[in-house]
């Protein structure tokens, strides 16, 4: 599933080539779970002829900001992602959306399982589900002082915590487990219950790990060695960390978790 630094990267890419350029052509499948209460046809007369100002994002979410409002939202779920294209090209396998823009450049929405969610927002900031996400781990990450009495008031689970929107917006399974093994915290343990030193380093480690994600345009295979996140997937016994730490797993808030008690203990 794409997580913040997946949604990142394909926004920096959208921006790229389609800011300050005329949209000429949108062309959409009438799909109604992925088109959210909007037709191709609405969408198409909404966006023809609008001038891309920017493309931004927030958590999981981006929109692209236009010349005139409305603005479309869009949301990758588990397998949307972006192609990048000019004219000519095929469109990808499973594509839902396509937008045209002055210079032969198009950009494609794909989406193999229809979890993805395109919309039509006045302000999207400030409506649903936007409006509903909590600060943006990659540009608003609060200082520790101030994450601590907001953990302070959650009895959940830390896994479980670290994945709520409503307060980590962008993190996601790989990115939640991630932190706790790299900042020695067992995901079991109540969010209440972390000390000041403790939010620190949670605080420290996923800041780092996200900007890292992002440095490298979330390409997996330049995260460093050391990272549980190349020992994790699937569940496979006797797995270890790339120190040699044995891997277990368990479930944490409804999710699958990979953790150490090693290190996590």
């Amino acid at each position: 599933m794409p997580e913040l630094p997946e949604v990142e990267t394909a926004r920096r890419a959208a921006h790229r080539h389609l800011s300050g350029r005329r949209i000429l052509k949108v062309a959409a499948v009438a799909d109604p779970i992925v088109l959210d209460r909007v037709s191709p046809g609405r969408l198409s007369r909404a966006l023809r002829g609008r001038r891309v100002v920017a493309v931004r994002r927030r958590g999981k979410h981006m929109w692209v900001e236009l010349d005139r409002r409305p603005w479309p939202v869009l949301h990758f779920g588990m397998t949307g992602s972006f192609a990048l294209s000019r004219d000519g090209d095929p469109r990808p396998r499973f594509w839902k959306m396509e937008i045209a823009v002055e210079g032969g450049r198009r950009l494609v929405l794909a989406d193999s399982r229809r979890f993805g969610r395109v919309r039509l927002q006045q302000d999207p900031e400030t409506e649903n589900p936007i409006a509903r996400l909590g600060f943006d781990v990659l540009d608003d990450l609060p200082p520790a002082k101030v994450l601590s009495p907001v953990l302070a008031r959650r009895g959940a689970p830390i896994k479980a915590v670290l994945l709520d929107q409503s307060l980590f917006a962008g993190v996601g399974n790989w990115i939640a487990d991630e932190v706790l093994y790299q900042a020695r915290l067992d995901p079991r343990r109540p969010a209440a219950s972390l000390n000041a030193s403790e939010v620190a380093r949670l605080r420290s480690r996923l800041k780092a790990i996200v900007r890292l994600a992002v440095e490298v345009g979330a390409d997996d295979s330049r995260f460093p060695r050391t990272w549980l996140f190349h020992h994790r997937w699937g569940r496979e016994e006797g797995a270890r960390t790339g120190r040699g730490e044995p891997i277990e797993h368990l479930t944490v808030g409804g999710r699958t978790t990979a953790w150490v008690p090693s290190r996590q203990g």
